[in-house]
């Protein structure tokens, strides 16, 4: 392997790694969660679906990832 292989290896291995991005999955399904319950915007309640939806998926293809 060539060393500037060998850095983008490491540079992709380093930013995909599954712990961070599992983090930010499931904060962005907890503030969806927050969203769908809260009682003051009616337009949070109509974007919280769709925030659920997305974290959910990136929290599937996130698991994914190597450790």
């Amino acid at each position: 392997m060539s060393g500037s292989a060998a850095v983008a290896k490491g540079v992709v291995s380093r930013w995909f790694r599954r712990g961070p991005w599992e983090t930010a999955a499931m904060t962005l399904i907890s503030g969806g969660i927050v969203m769908l319950v809260q009682p003051w915007s009616i337009d949070l309640y109509g974007y919280s679906f769709v925030t659920i939806l997305t974290g959910t998926l990136g929290y599937v293809v996130v698991s994914h990832f190597p450790e």
